[in-house]
């Protein structure tokens, strides 16, 4: 007796983080529907697009596309997912908070995509640059305080697989990962670098908003002209884009401590030219 054909795996992708990992492991083909937001972390150019998760004018664009799956990702609205679980496709809900849930989601995508060699070499892939910019971070004398933002308004820190990497690329993340947060609050632990990857804004953040905040006038980043801007796919992207975002975080860690020694410098000069005119 022939053996049954296994039936068609159409996956519909509301979730960039998870178009990406599938293109990584070499699963692009599977997909037959992706978000607007998906082109920036995988080339998908040409496949149909729909809503996401967080906003979705009609289900209909997605039943249409005869999906086996459909896979969504934070953030989620109720009223979104209300509308998709009413329907008769599968639907699978990723919610990582850690870099070890991206792996597992890897590795799950993996599973489904019979991919599973390809998502293992993802994730030692992965696992192989942090520890080049963890290596690379043992140089750094002081880390520095960081705050990393998602959003302005109403203010949100960055996830926390983010305050990992800022671990991991030499800085320390001074505010709770992923939650909104006030003024007060950031000015309270006074970072010495503010990043700003606001979601869905590629790298149009603009850190004049950041020199305008009254409560950050004397904050050492305010101060020292240290707000940076970092692509928002490159943090808030919780798969393979979080190599580029663990570079460009690596390369501000490296800068602001050249900065240091500067002044570490500068200040060793004006010590000796008051002792001599003394």
């Amino acid at each position: 007796m022939p053996a049954q054909k296994k039936p068609e795996v159409r996956i519909v992708s509301l979730a960039p983080s998870a178009t990406s990992i599938l293109c990584a492991i070499g699963a692009r083909r599977l997909l037959v529907g992706v978000t607007k937001w998906c082109c920036d972390v995988a080339p998908v150019a040409g496949l149909p697009q729909v809503g996401d998760c967080w906003h979705m004018e009609s289900v209909a664009d997605i039943v249409a596309l005869r999906p086996t799956l459909v896979i969504g990702s934070v953030p989620y609205k109720q009223e979104t997912v209300g509308k998709l679980l009413e329907q008769r496709f599968n639907f699978l809900a990723m919610n990582p908070r850690t870099i070890a849930d991206i792996y597992e989601d890897v590795r799950l995508l993996g599973g489904i995509a019979a991919r599973s060699t390809q998502a293992a070499a993802l994730i030692r892939k992965m696992r192989s640059e942090f520890a080049k910019y963890a290596h690379a971070a043992k140089n750094i004398e002081q880390r520095p305080r960081v705050y990393c933002e998602a959003w302005p308004n109403p203010r949100i820190s960055s996830p926390p697989w983010v305050a990992e990497v800022v671990n991991i690329c030499g800085g320390e993340m001074v505010v709770a990962a992923g939650e909104r947060v006030g003024d007060e609050q950031v000015a309270a632990q006074r970072p010495e670098v503010i990043v700003l990857a606001w979601a869905a804004t590629g790298e149009r953040s603009d850190p004049e908003q950041s020199y305008k905040v009254a409560a950050w006038k004397d904050l050492p980043a305010i101060r020292n002209r240290r707000v940076h801007v970092i692509r928002d796919e490159y943090l808030n992207t919780p798969g393979p884009p979080l190599i580029d975002g663990a570079r460009e975080l690596s390369r501000l860690m490296h800068l602001w401590e050249g900065e240091q020694g500067k002044g570490d410098s500068l200040q060793r000069t004006q010590r000796a030219q008051r002792k001599r005119r003394g």
